[in-house]
């Protein structure tokens, strides 16, 4: 069974959470509340999530704060965030967003399709990363003698070989629907920086993997970085 993603609200207004949930629901995802930017750091600490969407105006810690916080975290760096505001303040407000490290910034009222859109892609690029660290954590264990233990079936490693491969060609396959998919629809510009990233990253993995195979040479490869 997948484990779901996890999507982050963070909005001081219960009203405008409940419409994110009623927006965002149809993705059967699981959407955490947070009603201000200290709770919504305090979730962060204990959980993963493949997407943030943030109030951009919040009493106390607003959203730019707040994202200056995440993005100083080593631990959420990473994790893209969509900023949400009610006003436009014009193309210095706009740039304050980006400069703040959002991915995207979107102006209230939305519309609800195209939310729903850009967070689905984020969440589909978080799931291909989950897969992938799965292989690369098996093929460690394989590097490591331990790979027979983990998979139970595979009495060999040319048998262990052979289903990792085939997990990985299942995280290839996907990815590549993904990346067409983004292509085809004009994505936002992080969002396929992040699955180029992605598609490097499994690139690495096949071919430590490959190396692995009979006749390829001694040693063991490096395996490569989730970083």
């Amino acid at each position: 069974m997948v484990q779901k993603a996890k999507i982050l609200l963070v909005d001081d207004r219960p009203e405008n959470l409940l419409a994110l949930e009623a927006i965002l629901s149809a993705l059967d995802q699981t959407l955490v509340r947070a009603s201000s930017g200290e709770e919504a750091l305090k979730a962060l600490l204990t959980d993963d999530f493949a997407v943030i969407l943030l109030d951009v105006q919040m009493p106390g810690m607003d959203g730019f704060e707040t994202a200056a916080h995440i993005k100083r975290r080593e631990r959420t760096r990473d994790i893209p965030i969509i900023f949400l505001t009610a006003i436009n303040h014009g193309p210095h407000h706009t740039f304050r967003g980006y400069a703040a490290g959002a991915v995207d910034y979107i102006s209230k009222p939305f519309d609800p399709w195209v939310l729903r859109a850009k967070v689905s892609v984020f969440v589909e690029l978080y799931m291909k990363n989950c897969q992938l660290r799965e292989q690369a954590a098996l093929l460690r264990l394989q590097l490591e003698g331990g790979g027979k233990a983990a998979l139970g079936d595979a009495k060999e490693p040319a048998g262990l070989l052979a289903e990792l491969s085939a997990r990985l060609a299942a995280v290839e396959e996907q990815a590549e629907a993904l990346s067409k998919q983004l292509d085809d629809d004009s994505a936002d510009a992080a969002a396929v920086a992040t699955a180029a990233h992605l598609e490097r990253k499994l690139t690495g993995l096949r071919r430590a993997l490959d190396a692995l195979e009979p006749g390829t040479g001694s040693g063991a490869p490096a395996v490569p970085s989730q970083n």
